[in-house]
């Protein structure tokens, strides 16, 4: 396919930890996204999106390979990619697209063939085959940006306390104090930047294929002026901390987590006070307000430059963020805000504003990238194309829920969900069937599972797998749910066969 044949543009853009809330929850009233709000109206919101897996690597390599996490295995981060996985970039050069990445993919090599003294087999932070690394933009083995801040006069160093300087705020004040680099200098503007420095070369020869992946809002929680401020922390609804009794529950808290949540953190997620949550989930908010003010950067350079009406946007989440749910941060759970992000699709020469409240999943994203710009979907892909939903079609035969996963367990290092369970590695991953209405959590290695009702407790508060008035849901879920994996194991050669 040449250039004059490729349809378009494709920009594809992942925040990375952003909650599906701040758009159509109740903190959406509470944060200025002028820019999302812009590219929703112009395109389509699906308003019940979900990663299929978590946290960073896997859900990236489930976005990038159309695959739930029991198919590509990479279910941990460091956990490897098996080479002969097709991905989104390089099913997308088979179209003559050439894959250009600002940021990063968080996606661990094949070992096979490799030296055991290769780089890129000490850092979890890889770039998924089939893509152009052009800007470098990795959170913990990151060089580019941190350079840039030195260049630009910022003392950057790695402190007595293991933090990077750079996270830290200035004065070593709390986390509504100010990051020590101008909002100018973040790295959010600069992998802005970069981008569209580059894109503007780019576009002389053709219709192009761009992975931009922003950090933020991921911690550690620190914001440059003045979005670290931006958000009044006195005004925002505090999280559901009500927890269904149940052994995970139990596990999670059996040591103390989530210490790079900003600098400070004890890891005492329970001791957090009512203000320091609302002034954590305000800093939260202003790095979800600074990643949209350069979103209108970029949707504004492709608006002067022409190039507008003919690019394909995808933006979404890699996965979300607890925000204190439960009393728990980050993404390493099984509810409802660790799970549900936000998705927006915008097909060049298509009206806007569409809403779908249909249940989708992250391995859609590929799909319907590839089904936009003309290349085959390989059978092995578990997600279907969302482009008939943009068009106000309703696909047939779609999905009434979605396959979750996640794997807490850890070759090297027995995690406190394996201690506290007594579970051993194989036996630490846990598969999730959520309908509109149901939703069921199954553990491995005999803990029991967990059933809500999101209808009437939407806050998964009560589990209700053990009340013998739900043993026929608990039944008909856990049979759905072996359905659904057994429908969908390793397809790439199932739809073959020899005479």
């Amino acid at each position: 396919m040449t250039a004059k044949t490729r349809p378009g543009n494709v920009l594809f853009i992942t925040l990375d930890q952003c909650v599906a809330s701040v758009l159509t929850g109740p903190l959406a009233p509470h944060v200025p996204t002028p820019n999302l709000d812009r590219l929703a109206a112009s395109g389509t919101l699906f308003e019940k999106h979900f990663t299929v897996t978590v946290p960073c690597g896997p859900a990236r390599a489930s976005l990038l390979t159309g695959l739930y996490a029991m198919n590509h295995r990479s279910i941990r981060n460091g956990t490897p990619l098996a080479r002969h996985h097709a991905t989104l970039a390089t099913e997308a050069r088979k179209a003559g697209y050439e894959p250009l990445l600002f940021g990063y993919t968080d996606t661990s090599p094949d070992p096979t063939g490799m030296a055991p003294e290769d780089p890129d087999l000490s850092v979890y932070e890889g770039v998924a085959p089939g893509f152009r690394e052009v800007v470098e933009m990795r959170m913990e083995v990151g060089r580019e940006w941190p350079a840039f801040l030195r260049k630009q006069g910022y003392d950057i160093h790695l402190r007595t306390d293991g933090w990077p300087s750079y996270y830290v705020p200035a004065g070593n004040g709390g986390p509504r104090d100010p990051a020590i680099f101008a909002a100018e200098h973040s790295d959010t503007a600069y992998l802005t930047d970069k981008t569209l420095e580059s894109l503007d070369y780019w576009r002389e020869f053709g219709p192009w294929f761009a992975h931009l992946t922003w950090i933020r809002p991921h911690p550690p929680l620190v914001a440059p002026a003045p979005y670290n401020r931006m958000i009044d922390p006195a005004g925002l609804p505090l999280p559901e901390r009500a927890a269904p009794d149940h052994p995970f529950v139990d596990a999670w808290f059996s040591r103390p987590v989530n210490r790079h949540l900003f600098h400070g953190h004890d890891g005492d997620n329970r001791g957090l006070s009512d203000a320091m949550t609302r002034d954590l989930i305000a800093v939260y908010l202003g790095l979800v307000a600074e990643v949209d003010h350069h979103l209108g950067r970029v949707l504004d350079w492709l608006e002067e430059t022409g190039q507008a009406d003919s690019t394909l946007i995808v933006a979404t989440a890699d996965h979300g963020e607890m925000l204190g749910d439960k009393f728990m941060w980050g993404k390493e759970s099984v509810f409802e805000a660790a799970f549900h992000v936000p998705m927006i699709v915008r097909v060049p020469g298509q009206a806007g504003g569409g809403r779908v409240s249909a249940l989708t999943e992250s391995v859609d994203v590929a799909p319907t990238v590839l089904d936009w710009i003309g290349a085959e979907v390989p059978e092995a892909m578990d997600g279907r194309s969302l482009l008939p939903f943009t068009r106000g079609e309703a696909p047939e035969a779609w999905r009434d829920a979605v396959l979750l996963e996640a794997d807490f367990g850890h070759p090297k290092d027995p995690t406190r969900f394996m201690e506290h369970m007594g579970l051993p590695l194989n036996a630490s991953g846990v598969s999730m069937l959520r309908e509109s209405r149901w939703k069921y959590v199954h553990f491995g290695g005999g803990v029991p599972p967990m059933l809500f009702d999101l209808e009437s407790d939407p806050g998964e508060t009560v589990n209700l797998a053990g009340d013998p008035a739900y043993a026929d849901e608990v039944s008909r879920m856990a049979r759905r749910l072996l359905d659904r994996m057994t429908e969908r194991r390793d397809r790439r050669l199932t739809q073959h066969a020899f005479d």
